[in-house]
C-alpha cells in the first residue's frame, strides 16, 4: 500500500503577513515624516519636549583673583565640507554652512602680584604697581546667536539619518567656530585694551585713596 506524500506548505501564516504589512506601513510612514514627503504629518504627530533633568550639583568652587578688563564679541562663518574618495558628493558627503558667534574675555591676574611688585613712597602719595601682562580667556560660543545656515548631505548620509539621530552633528563646525574666534581674538588687540582698562581702574582707585601719582607697569 502506497503512503501518500504530504506536501509541506511554505506559505507565510496570516498573522505573519499582517505583522509584515504593519511594519512596512510604519517604515514608509515615518520615512515620509522624516523626509517631509507627506506634508501635514509633522503637525499631526508633533513631538513635545519635557525637561526632566535633575538638579545641578556643585562639584567645586575656585577663588577668582583675575580682573576681567575687556570683552570682545566675534562672529565667524564656518564652511565645512566632507568628501568621500571615489564617490560623488550626491551619494556620500556633506557640507555645512554655520554662523558662529561668541565672546572672548581679556583679563589681568591680580593674584600673581606679590609684595615686591607694589612700591609706595614714605608719605604715601606715590605708588608703583607691576602687573603681569593680560591674557585671553577661552572663547565662549553663544548658542542663541549661533546657527546652521544650510546643510547639504549625500543620499547615503540622508538614509543613515533615518535610522539614527546624531546629537553631535554640529560639533565639528562648533569646534571650528571656537578655534577661529580664538585666533581672531589674538589678533584683535584685546589684551592691550585690557591692560589699558586695568591701569585706569587702579589709578582711579588709588587716587581716590589719596595717592597723587600712580604708575602701573606690565612685566612677565
Amino acid at each position: 500500500m502506497t503512503t501518500p506524500i504530504r506536501r509541506v506548505s511554505r506559505r507565510m501564516p496570516g498573522w505573519a503577513k499582517a505583522v509584515s504589512a504593519v511594519v512596512l506601513v510604519l517604515v514608509v510612514f515615518f520615512a515620509g515624516i522624516r523626509l517631509s514627503l507627506l506634508p501635514g504629518l509633522k503637525d499631526l504627530f508633533g513631538t513635545q519636549t519635557h525637561d526632566r533633568s535633575g538638579p545641578a550639583l556643585l562639584q567645586s568652587i575656585q577663588d577668582m583673583s583675575r580682573y576681567d578688563a575687556a570683552s570682545g564679541n566675534f562672529q565667524v562663518v564656518v564652511d565645512l565640507e566632507k568628501d568621500t574618495k571615489f564617490l560623488p558628493d550626491a551619494i556620500r558627503g556633506s557640507r555645512t554652512l554655520y554662523i558662529g558667534a561668541g565672546t572672548v574675555d581679556a583679563y589681568v591676574d591680580l593674584g600673581k602680584v606679590g609684595k615686591d611688585d607694589v612700591t609706595v613712597n614714605g608719605d604715601r602719595t606715590s605708588a608703583t604697581i607691576r602687573l603681569p601682562h593680560a591674557a585671553l580667556g577661552k572663547p565662549a560660543l553663544d548658542p542663541d546667536r549661533s546657527y546652521a545656515v544650510s546643510k547639504q548631505r549625500g543620499l547615503l548620509d540622508r538614509i543613515g539619518d533615518l535610522f539614527s539621530d546624531n546629537p553631535n552633528s554640529e560639533q565639528a563646525v562648533q569646534k571650528l567656530a571656537v578655534k577661529h574666534i580664538g585666533d581672531a581674538a589674538k589678533e584683535s588687540g584685546l589684551t592691550k585694551r585690557a591692560e589699558t582698562n586695568t591701569r585706569g581702574m587702579l589709578q582711579g582707585l588709588l587716587r581716590s585713596l589719596g595717592f597723587k601719582e600712580v604708575h602701573v607697569t606690565y612685566a612677565g
